[in-house]
């Protein structure tokens, strides 16, 4: 097998993409407490609150709880993939890391320049009155938590439900893309913390949503999450 193909194949699967996404859930939780001290209600990632409210309701510490289902995800996959633990290439990191950033760049670059030369929209959303390191902290949560529950949870979901469905090849994974982007754009609006609700913010979200589908689907998770935190981040960047 070509060195390339080895690379696609590996990444792509649980272990590179669990391993690659420690560090997003590391800084992303530091980062929250060190932007927001002393802070009666922590602003969080939409979809970060809901796991969180469900080991609340569960009566147990939800940070603890978050950092412990972490632990025996990773104990289950490094299990699993025992084999492949001391065959690790950690240059594919690196690697992974690139791969991400360029997907970044060229998937807001297309829909930047559909929306705004094909639609005549602005691909601009608003955001809130935070400071930066706030802002990069939601940045690394939305690349885990929103490709946790929009890509592995969603997605998966509506592929096994819709190849139940269809029988043609690339339909379900049609139909499964595309209503997830709408719940993905959606709910960025839904909430105290949500958006105002605009048609620029609506579409240029559902258009990243898919792209962030495809890339999932084609490339795995971490990747897909990677993609979405520097694409964040860059767009702080130019703020």
């Amino acid at each position: 097998m070509k060195t390339s193909n080895i690379y696609l194949d590996k990444t792509s699967g649980i272990l590179y993409s669990y391993l690659i996404c420690l560090p997003l859930l590391f800084l992303y939780e530091i980062l929250i407490r060190i932007s927001q001290p002393g802070a009666e209600q922590v602003v969080r990632i939409s979809v970060d609150v809901w796991f969180k409210t469900i080991f609340q309701l569960l009566g147990v510490n939800a940070i603890s709880a978050t950092l412990f289902v972490a632990a025996i995800t990773g104990g289950i996959i490094v299990y699993k993939k025992r084999n492949e633990i001391t065959r690790l290439r950690k240059h594919y990191f690196g690697y992974m890391l690139l791969e991400s950033f360029l997907y970044a760049i060229l998937v807001g670059t297309i829909i930047g320049f559909f929306l705004g030369s094909v639609l005549n929209l602005s691909a601009e959303s608003p955001l809130h009155s935070l400071n930066k390191l706030q802002l990069i902290a939601l940045s690394l949560g939305a690349g885990l938590y929103e490709e946790l529950f929009f890509r592995v949870i969603l997605v998966t979901l509506f592929l096994y439900l819709f190849k139940k469905i269809f029988t043609g090849k690339y339909t379900p994974y049609c139909f499964a893309a595309v209503i997830a982007a709408l719940i993905f754009s959606s709910v960025h609006y839904i909430g105290e913390f949500g958006d105002p609700f605009t048609l620029e913010s609506f579409l240029f979200r559902f258009l990243f949503g898919l792209a962030l589908n495809v890339i999932y689907v084609i490339r795995g998770f971490g990747i897909a999450a990677w993609t979405h935190a520097k694409y964040d981040l860059l767009v702080i960047m130019m703020m």
